[in-house]
């Protein structure tokens, strides 16, 4: 039997990166899945895929719009359990950082982009929670949020808004975690790193350029020391490890740095200082 048989999951911010390849592992694995999205064309992309790997359409409920409105909100919550009768794992993966109309970027932004980028990467995903959890607490189901290597100690000071939504993110998967196991439900956070997604472009990046700087993070072991950068399945197996209470149920309130050993590289110490003294 597959390991979600039976399981009902909500995976936001599903179509591309990260919430696609997600969806599409969990859908394979049995999971009936809510996917969602603001771009529609985007979003039947990942419908298809799971549909190709072998998944029945009426395994999937498809829910187009900005998870910011309450409207998509509710229809999210509401439309799922119409469909599915339940909801036993919510995915926050939806988030973004966002530039103004000139592609400034650090402290200088608007407040507005301040106000836009917690409203997306922390405000959406407490209310979601909150209209999910009844349903969560009725199943003894899993949260898994997806937050960033930018929440941590290190300096990113191009984008600081982003950053600080993500680290509000890491301590609302803390607060909350404790405040839910009692009833049964597991919260834990994956904080990615490098990945190749559609980032880049959502600051305005071509998508060449994107590339180039794929492949260079990747080669150079003093930015990504496992060598490589992360695919979104990578990540996404993480996230379903977290959502398999069989493997990972001892874990509670966690946030799982998987970014092949970034957060662990001081810049000093990326130089052979032996070479120096020669």
């Amino acid at each position: 039997m597959a390991r979600f048989s039976n399981k009902v999951a909500i995976i936001t911010g599903s179509s591309n990166g990260i919430g696609r390849a997600t969806a599409i592992i969990l859908a394979k694995d049995g999971a009936k899945v809510t996917i969602t999205g603001r771009n529609a064309e985007r979003l039947e992309e990942t419908k298809q895929q799971i549909i190709a790997a072998g998944i029945g359409s009426e395994n999937i409920n498809v829910i187009v719009g900005d998870i910011t409105t309450t409207e998509i909100q509710d229809k999210i919550i509401n439309s799922t359990i119409e469909k599915f009768g339940k909801i036993n794992i919510l995915v926050n993966n939806a988030g973004a950082p966002f530039m103004d109309s000139v592609g400034t970027l650090g402290f200088s932004q608007d407040i507005s982009i301040y106000d836009s980028t917690f409203e997306l990467n922390l405000r959406s995903i407490v209310i979601l929670t909150q209209k999910a959890r009844p349903y969560l607490e009725a199943t003894k189901g899993e949260i898994i949020n997806v937050s960033s290597i930018t929440s941590g100690p290190q300096a990113h000071s191009g984008i600081p808004f982003y950053s600080m939504s993500k680290a509000a993110l890491d301590q609302f998967t803390r607060n909350i975690a404790i405040e839910l196991i009692p009833f049964g439900v597991r919260v834990n956070c994956v904080n990615p790193g490098l990945v190749v997604t559609g980032f880049p472009q959502a600051m305005g990046t071509p998508l060449e350029a994107s590339k180039t700087i794929y492949d260079f993070m990747g080669s150079n072991r003093d930015c990504i020391p496992i060598g490589k950068t992360a695919d979104p399945s990578d990540i996404g197996n993480i996230i379903a490890f977290l959502a398999d209470r069989s493997q990972s149920f001892y874990i509670v309130g966690q946030t799982i740095q998987a970014d092949g050993g970034t957060t662990l590289i001081m810049a000093m110490n990326t130089h052979n200082l032996m070479e120096l003294l020669k």
